[in-house]
Parts: C-alpha cells; structure tokens; sequence
C-alpha cells in the first residue's frame, strides 16, 4: 500500500470521529488496516527480524501525526498519541512476529516466504494471527488520531517484536522493551491487548476474569552415567534406565506434589541419548516444558524436579544437570479491569457475542507488562463458519478479514471509555 493512500485515508477521520460515530470512524480505518492485513501477512518476519514490518508500522504512525520511537528491543514501536485535554495514560499492544511454519491456509495472500531459523532454511507463515494483531492495532491508531482533540489523556501504541521467542542467544520481547523503557516516561494507568481465537467465529470476542495464559518455562535436563558393552551392563552407569526413571518421577510432581486445584502440566517433550543399539552411551538428554497459572506452584515444581532428579541419579550412581529457562509467567487480568471491561465490549459487539473464555495452557509474554501494569488481555474471534480454521501454530490456521473491524472496534471502545471513564474531574 502507498503512503500516500494511508495519509489520504487517515485525514478521512476527524470529522468522523468529532462527531462522535465510532462506527463509521472503524469503517473508514478497517479498509486501510485490512489492506495493512495482507501484506504483513504476505511479508512474515521471525522474532527478532521484523524489520520490514516495523519500518510500516512506524510510516503509518508518523503519517497520524504521533511521536514515534523505533528500535526499541530490535525492531519494536512505541508511538504516542496526546489528547486533547489531560487525563490517564492506557497503553494497547500488538505483536508482530511470525513463525517458521509452511502455511496450507489456501489465502489468497498466502506467504511463500523462507527465512533462516536455527541454522536452516525454513518457511515462514503468521500462524498465530499476530498479522491482524498488528494491522487491528494500526487501525486504532487511525480512529484514535481522528478525535486526539476530544480524548483526555494518552494513548501508548507498543509493537512488540519477538512475542514468540526471542532466536536462541538473544534478548527479545516484550521483557526486553520493559528493561529499554519502552515507555519512555509515560507510564500507563492500564493496558490492553487482544490475541486471535479461532474457536470464537468473525463477530465474537473471548472475556476472562482473571487468568488467560499460564505461565512457560523450559529445561533441559542431562543425566550423565558411565559407558559401556550393552553386553556388560554391569560395568555401566546407564543413563537410559535412568533417564526413564527421571521420566516417571517427575510425573508424580503434578499427580502428587500440587494441589488438585491448581492446574498444572510437567511435560517431557524430548528424549535422546544414545548412538549404536549395543553400546550404552554416556549420557541422556530430555527436555520439556511446565505450564501453571501460579508462580507459587511455578516455583515448587521447579524446586521438586531437582529433588526427584537428584534422588534417582544419585540411587543409580549417576549424575545430572538441569538448566532451568523461565519465559513468560502467567498472563494474569487485573479483576478489577477485567469486570470494567466487559459492559464496554458487550456495548461494542454486542451482549451475546461476549463470551466467556477458560484459561490455556499456552503462554504469551503480554504477562511481563501485566505484571507490571494493570491489564486485561481478550480473544478476538477470527474463524469464518464457511472457511474453517486449523488451530493457532499449525498450517491450515486462517483468520478472516472481517475480524479486523469487530477488533478495531473492540479496541478502540476500550481506551476511549477507559480515558473518559478514568479522567480527572
């Protein structure tokens, strides 16, 4: 898209958005933001390497009119908008990395991108949606700068690189902007952000009181024994009957170490060790992921790995180490927030398309801002009943256009309310 056509397009809306139609203030946006949709989608970006699209996301900006700050944990964007008349500070985010996926969407604007992931060539797709989080979060740019005049207060735009990891070695997202003081002294009063749900059709948008994601760690754990002839096992140390053992132990972590109530999952997702059927090796690699909603829980089961791991290795006369990588704790909603938000959203798409949503197991670095700040994080519906969505992280995963105005309309309704709702006087 020509910036031209962006600029043209954004000057449509202060009369618009003046006299106070929300509606048709979306509606002049959502056609540019969509526009914005494919080619972002068209062009995806690995974490860290979204250069492309925070250089369009930073021309759009500029051409509303707000302060602009690039660079900002790689490749992030913080652009502020100032209102008219003082008032709270809010801050909305989007992502806009993709992942190494190869898409089988059937799009017309598919990606055929490849890009380089861990040493390899790899296709690349945006197959979480963070394609029409970014071009949903422009577009509320675009409304909000058409009635800066009447809002009281200010409005934090944050485009976050690397929400999905940061490339191994480095430092990323959204951990990263907060140590760069992403917010360059605006400290907001409240922060928003919402993810694509494709359990939830074009229209609906997913509310959660308190948790939304749980918490995502790593670990890789080496048990270290002692080689030999798989004809003598005696004169081993073997780290495969070991590392089975491991295996078995930690599951009784969550069976029987946290309380029922708090959810849980300890998951071993990779086992190797091990070159020639008749030689026991020398050492046995597993690795996994620990998903909880409490750094209570989070912590314990940390602390119990290595009680089980030290207890199994040293009765089979083994070593181990365990190099333990917290990513992101748990999303969690401010309650408070979250119950001011729903009337706002069920008065912007409607009461019965408010539906509410469980918690996942997924995890989304979002929580190291709403650790900080009060925030509320909803699911934006993005499934078309005729062209069904595969699952977010998988090839045939397809967000469909019309959700881009139901979420710029979401969006917008939250930070115009909050600023009028939470103003001084």
């Amino acid at each position: 898209m020509s910036y031209r056509i962006a600029l043209a397009a954004a000057l449509l809306l202060p009369a618009l958005a003046v006299a106070g139609d929300l509606d048709e203030a979306v509606d002049a946006a959502a056609s540019q933001a969509i526009q914005y949709r494919h080619d972002i989608h068209s062009h995806p970006e690995l974490s860290n390497r979204e250069t492309r699209t925070s250089k369009l996301v930073a021309d759009h900006l500029r051409n509303l009119g707000l302060e602009v700050h690039t660079g900002i944990a790689h490749t992030g964007v913080l652009g502020i908008l100032k209102g008219g008349r003082p008032g709270p500070t809010v801050a909305i985010r989007a992502d806009m990395d993709a992942l190494p996926v190869k898409e089988q969407s059937g799009l017309p604007f598919a990606s055929t991108v490849t890009s380089t992931y861990q040493g390899n060539t790899v296709p690349v797709d945006h197959a979480c949606g963070h394609d029409i989080h970014t071009s949903v979060q422009m577009g509320v740019a675009t409304v909000l700068a058409g009635m800066r005049d009447e809002l009281p207060g200010t409005v934090l735009f944050v485009f976050q690189p690397a929400e999905e990891g940061a490339p191994e070695g480095e430092e990323g997202g959204a951990k990263l902007m907060l140590k760069e003081n992403v917010f360059q002294g605006h400290e907001p009063d409240a922060m928003f952000a919402l993810h694509s749900e494709p359990d939830l059709q074009v229209g609906q948008v997913g509310w959660l009181e308190k948790a939304a994601f749980a918490s995502s760690d790593s670990y890789v754990v080496t048990i270290k024994g002692k080689q030999a002839h798989g004809a003598h096992p005696e004169e081993s140390i073997d780290p495969i009957v070991t590392a089975a053992q491991a295996v078995l132990g930690l599951q009784t972590i969550v069976s029987r170490n946290i309380n029922p109530t708090q959810p849980a999952v300890l998951t071993v997702g990779i086992i190797d060790g091990g070159q020639r059927m008749n030689i026991i090796p020398s050492e046995v690699r597993l690795e996994g992921t620990v998903r909880t909603y409490d750094q209570g829980v989070r912590d314990q089961i940390e602390r119990r790995m290595h009680e089980v791991l030290d207890g199994i290795t040293m009765s089979a006369g083994a070593e181990y180490s365990m190099l333990y990588n917290p990513y992101a704790p748990p999303t969690i909603n401010d309650t408070g927030l979250s119950h001011w938000a729903r009337p706002v959203l069920e008065e912007a798409v409607g009461k019965d398309n408010v539906i509410t949503r469980e918690p996942e197991m997924g995890a989304e670095d979002f929580a190291h801002f709403a650790q900080r700040y009060p925030g509320f994080y909803f699911r934006l519906g993005v499934e078309d009943p005729e062209h069904p969505s595969g699952d977010v992280h998988t090839p045939t995963f397809r967000g469909d256009d019309g959700a881009i105005p139901v979420g710029i309309k979401a969006m917008s309704s939250l930070v115009i309310h909050y600023l009028k709702d939470h103003a001084d006087g």
